[in-house]
């Protein structure tokens, strides 16, 4: 979207606060569970880098070159939850796992990936909504 300069849309005030991980450290932590968890047990994964939603969509703006004008606040849903975070201890002390990459560096090299693949990506928007579509009719 915001390669094309369309509007970004937040829902509410973009206070809501999420629990960033980067992708590579996400699958880190799968594939550690996969092969050194306990079956049947389960293992919560997140980096502990709660940002506000707002707060992540300027930094990428900024990173992209793009005005923050291109926000777009539109109406919250109703039962937005507010915060969404994970204690991931267990995975941290029964396997051993932690993120490894800095979550800066992380969101510039997740903005330069699509940035650098447009060819793989490009037409995903619009194939995933055409089959939206087609499965809410």
């Amino acid at each position: 979207m915001a390669e094309k300069n369309n509007k970004i849309p937040i829902y509410g005030t973009g206070k809501n606060i999420r629990d960033w991980i980067y992708v590579l450290d996400h699958c880190d932590a799968v594939l550690k569970v996969f092969f050194k968890g306990k079956s049947g047990e389960s293992y919560n994964i997140s980096a502990s880098n709660e940002v506000g939603n707002m707060t992540i969509v300027k930094k990428i703006l900024k990173n992209m070159g793009k005005s923050p004008n291109l926000i777009s606040l539109t109406a919250d849903r109703p039962g937005h939850d507010f915060r969404y975070s994970l204690d991931s201890g267990k995975i941290k002390k029964k396997l051993h796992w932690r993120p490894s990459h800095n979550f800066e560096e992380g969101m510039l090299d997740t903005i330069k990936w699509y940035q650098e693949n447009k060819k793989w990506w490009k037409n995903a928007s619009s194939e995933i909504l055409s089959v939206f579509r087609w499965k809410t009719r």
